[in-house]
């Protein structure tokens, strides 16, 4: 109900079984008047949301390995270093979130959030990063439209970065808890945005790689 706080509320999933943590059967019900909806539909929602991610990143590095198979102009450049750290950083916080989901099937909402918050505030120092990445590009000279190689490295991070902002957002949200009547308990919005976080640092380790080794 309004007014209420994320631990009060995660408290209240747990007192009433967490159903919405255990594997897709029961139902979630933001209060009175909303329907339950499965977890598992969540869940399935989400898988087809990364399938269409994923079909839209493959096609763009497609395009990045045939454009570079026929130009004659593909100019490499050395990666910023600070990309390195940036992809440390993020491999870090799927290790962040799973330690904040461990302490969320515990019941032990504190450490939830503390590990929770911790795993946004590495998603914004990601994004920083990148930015900083940018910069030391520009003003080095590499810019968007200098070469193919230059192009497709700022469309694939931008990308990449407007995604995982997305990723931030939901975040965010169960972290500071918007919504207080909605058809998402947070055991399954812990879930369900865990799931999607993993996948963009598993993305990111793709698109490191592939800029990396293609250049």
């Amino acid at each position: 109900m309004p007014g209420t706080t994320l631990s009060e509320d995660l408290q209240q999933t747990h007192g009433r079984g967490g159903a919405g943590d255990s594997g897709g059967d029961g139902g979630d019900s933001g209060g009175p008047g909303i329907p339950a909806v499965p977890q598992r539909a969540y869940i399935t929602g989400m898988s087809v949301a990364l399938a269409g991610i994923l079909m839209f990143f493959m096609a763009l590095t497609s395009a990045f390995i045939v454009r570079k198979g026929i130009s004659l102009d593909w100019q490499p450049f050395a990666l910023p270093k600070i990309l390195w750290l940036n992809t440390a950083i993020l491999l870090a916080s799927s290790w962040t979130i799973l330690r904040a989901r461990k302490f969320f099937r515990l019941g032990d909402m504190p450490n939830f959030s503390h590990w929770w918050n911790v795993t946004t505030a590495m998603g914004l120092f990601f994004l920083a990063g990148q930015l900083l990445a940018w910069r030391q590009l520009a003003a080095a000279g590499v810019f968007l439209a200098s070469s193919p190689s230059n192009s497709f490295f700022y469309v694939l991070t931008a990308a990449h970065g407007l995604h995982l902002l997305g990723g931030i957002v939901a975040l965010l949200f169960v972290g500071l808890r918007w919504q207080h009547q909605t058809h998402l308990t947070p055991a399954t919005a812990t879930e369900v945005v865990s799931i999607y976080w993993h996948f963009m640092d598993g993305l990111w380790v793709f698109l490191f790689l592939l800029l990396y080794l293609g250049r």
